[in-house]
């Protein structure tokens, strides 16, 4: 397998955002807002550039991690930061080749190299758990809504590093879409057709 990471730059912000749309599309919804929020958290604080990530094959970009700063509340009001990885995009002609192991396990230790001392995500139980994510209630951590989903999974980056870590998890902003802002990001990209499938909103 002939794979390259590094850092992803400016020059790579246009097909990045197109990769995303092209992996995402009609995945968990008709269409997908995935490639709006990458175009987004870029430009945020809680942005983490050292951990934007790009994947290629020789000269061509088929994977992408981006990770932002979070943070856990407890019931004392009391803030923890940890991260929030994603979106996470393997071009979808590359997908299950090994390249976003390969991409995941980079970042994973990248962040542990970085001192922090966790990793939140929502996604496919049956993906993560091989890369060492538990659900997060084992650790005692629940959505900002207070729910415990399969797909809401935590990661120590080290042994106990989430120990005494606890309460409710609290993503950036910059996830919210808002109404028009889909609508308007999506000009800049040729047509595409939404459609309703049988295995989307199942996260």
């Amino acid at each position: 397998m002939n794979i390259s990471i590094r850092l992803e730059e400016e020059k790579d912000f246009k097909s990045v955002e197109y990769m995303t749309r092209e992996a995402f599309w009609d995945l968990y919804k008709p269409g997908c807002d995935e490639h709006l929020v990458v175009h987004k958290i870029r430009k945020v604080p809680a942005f983490v550039k050292e951990l934007d990530l790009i994947a290629c094959s020789k000269d061509t970009i088929v994977g992408n991690i981006i990770y932002s700063r979070a943070k856990i509340i407890n019931e004392e009001n009391k803030e923890f930061e940890v991260l929030c990885m994603g979106p996470f995009t393997v071009l979808p002609s590359y997908q299950k080749q090994g390249f976003g192991s390969l991409l995941l396990n980079h970042s994973i230790e990248k962040a542990r190299q970085l001192g922090y001392k966790g990793i939140i995500i929502f996604g496919n139980p049956e993906y993560y758990h091989r890369f060492g994510f538990i659900n997060a209630k084992e650790y005692n951590i629940q959505t900002s809504w207070g729910d415990d989903l399969d797909a809401f999974m935590a990661l120590e980056l080290y042994n106990g590093s989430l120990k005494g870590i606890s309460g409710k998890f609290y993503e950036d902003e910059v996830f919210k879409i808002e109404d028009g802002e889909l609508e308007d990001f999506e000009k800049q990209f040729p047509y595409k057709e939404k459609h309703v499938t049988d295995t989307q909103l199942k996260l």
